[in-house]
C-alpha cells in the first residue's frame, strides 16, 4: 500500500518540523537523507526524532531512512531503494533546497541543489510512479516585483536578485512540466524565521544578520544621556516598506493540513503574512530589545553619495547580501490559502515574537553551539 511520504530536505529547519507534523498527523514517512562529515544518515535523522520526543513527552514512530544523495544521479539510490519507493511512495514533499545566494556556475549551489535536485527527484518519482507531487518554492519565484503577485502566476524569466531565487523558478518551471496523476502542488512561503511560540530555529538566515549585527554592537555601544545606547544610522527606507515574514511552526502547519487533503491539490499556495509587518515596527522592537536610540529613515537614495560614519559603514557593509530586499516587497495574493486553511491565520511578527526569536538566538550563540544540549522547539499546532 502506497500510503509514505517521501519527504526531503528532514534535516533542515522546515523539514524537521515537516516531518514532526506529519507524523503526529499519523502518516508514515519516508526522509532521503545522506551522511554529513559528524554523522550518519540514521544518526541525524534520530536527532531529529529524538528532540522532538523530548519536547513532547511522548515516542514518536521513526520514518524509512533511504540514504541517498540529492544532488546525485538517481538520488544515489540502487534499485532496491527505488522498488521500495514504487512499492510504499505514493507522494513525495520536496522540500530540500539549498540558500546560497550566488553560485560560481550552475555545476554549484545553488544550481546544483535547487535545479538539478529537484530533476533528480522528479526523475525518481516517474521511475517509481508516484501519483502526487508537493514541492516547496519560496515567493520570490516573482523576482524583484513590488506589485500584487498572484498564486496562479508561474513563474517566468524576469530579474531576479540573486541566484537563489533564479534556482527555486528554474526548479517551480521543472515540477510544473512533470505529469503527475495527482497533480502537483506547490508552497510558496515568503521569509521563514523561528518558532512562534519559543523562537527556536536551526538556520541564522535573513532578518537574524540584522539581529546579530544589533547584538554585537550593543556590547559596544556608547550610552546617551538619555541612558540608551547610540546607534547613529540612517537608513536608506521610509519605514513602510513590507517585510513579509513567517514563524516556521505556521509554514509547517498549512503544508501538513494540505498535503493530506486532495481536495486541495493541484494549486499553488502563498505561504504570506497579511498584513506584513513594516520596517518601521521591526527597527521599533530591535530598538526596544537592545535599548539603542539614535536610527533614523532617511529615506531611499538619502544616502547617494552621502559621507557615512563609522557606524554607518559597518552597518552597510555587513548587511550587503540582503540590501536588494530593501526596497517594498510585494503582496503576495494568499486567496488559496486562506480558502484551504481558513482557521489557521499567520501569527503576527510583533515585537514580543521578536523579543523570542532575539532571545533563542542568543541563547543559542547565533547557531555556534553556544550549549551542548539546544534548546527544543514548542507544540505542534
Amino acid at each position: 500500500m502506497n500510503d509514505v511520504i517521501l519527504l526531503t530536505g528532514a534535516t533542515g529547519l522546515l523539514g524537521r518540523y515537516l516531518l514532526r507534523d506529519l507524523t503526529l498527523r499519523g502518516v508514515p514517512m519516508a526522509v532521503l537523507v545522506r551522511d554529513d562529515r559528524r554523522q550518519s544518515a540514521e544518526a541525524r535523522v534520530e536527532s531529529i526524532i529524538a528532540g522532538w520526543e523530548g519536547s513532547m513527552g511522548r515516542p514518536l514512530p521513526r520514518p524509512y531512512i533511504l540514504d541517498g544523495d540529492l544532488t546525485a544521479p538517481g538520488l544515489g539510490l540502487d534499485g532496491d531503494a527505488v522498488r521500495w519507493v514504487a512499492r510504499h511512495c505514493g507522494r513525495v514533499l520536496h522540500n530540500a533546497a539549498s540558500l546560497t545566494f550566488q553560485g560560481a556556475d550552475r555545476g554549484r549551489d545553488p544550481w546544483r541543489t535547487n535545479v538539478n535536485g529537484t530533476a533528480h527527484v522528479l526523475e525518481l518519482c516517474a521511475e517509481a510512479g508516484v501519483r502526487s507531487f508537493h514541492h516547496v518554492s519560496t515567493a520570490y519565484v516573482c523576482g524583484q516585483r513590488s506589485d500584487i503577485v498572484t498564486e496562479d502566476e508561474p513563474p517566468r524569466p524576469t530579474s531576479f536578485r540573486n541566484d537563489y531565487e533564479a534556482t527555486k523558478a528554474e526548479a517551480e518551471r521543472l515540477v510544473r512540466a512533470a505529469e503527475f496523476p495527482g497533480g502537483a502542488t506547490v508552497y510558496r512561503p515568503a521569509v521563514i524565521v523561528g518558532d512562534s511560540a519559543t523562537g527556536y530555529t536551526s538556520t541564522y538566515h535573513g532578518l537574524y544578520l540584522y539581529l546579530q549585527y544589533l547584538h554585537l554592537m550593543s556590547r559596544f555601544l556608547p550610552q546617551g544621556d538619555d541612558g540608551r545606547l547610540h546607534l547613529p544610522i540612517r537608513l536608506n527606507l521610509t519605514g513602510d516598506e513590507r517585510r513579509n515574514l513567517v514563524p516556521v511552526d505556521w509554514v509547517s502547519a498549512v503544508i501538513a493540513d494540505i498535503v493530506l487533503r486532495p481536495e486541495w491539490h493541484g494549486r499553488t499556495y502563498h505561504l504570506s503574512p497579511d498584513p506584513p509587518v513594516t520596517a518601521r515596527e521591526l527597527e521599533e522592537a530591535m530598538a526596544d530589545y537592545f535599548g539603542y536610540s539614535g536610527v533614523t529613515f532617511a529615506g531611499p537614495g538619502a544616502l547617494d553619495g552621502a559621507d557615512l560614519n563609522e557606524v554607518e559603514s559597518q552597518f552597510y557593509s555587513y548587511v550587503a547580501q540582503y540590501e536588494l530586499y530593501w526596497a517594498s516587497e510585494p503582496r503576495f495574493d494568499s486567496a488559496n490559502t486562506r480558502a484551504a486553511v481558513p482557521n489557521r491565520p499567520c501569527p503576527a511578527v510583533d515585537a514580543a515574537m521578536v523579543r523570542r526569536l532575539i532571545d533563542f538566538a542568543v541563547l543559542d550563540g547565533w547557531g555556534r553551539g553556544a550549549r551542548k544540549k539546544r534548546p527544543v522547539a514548542g507544540a505542534p499546532a
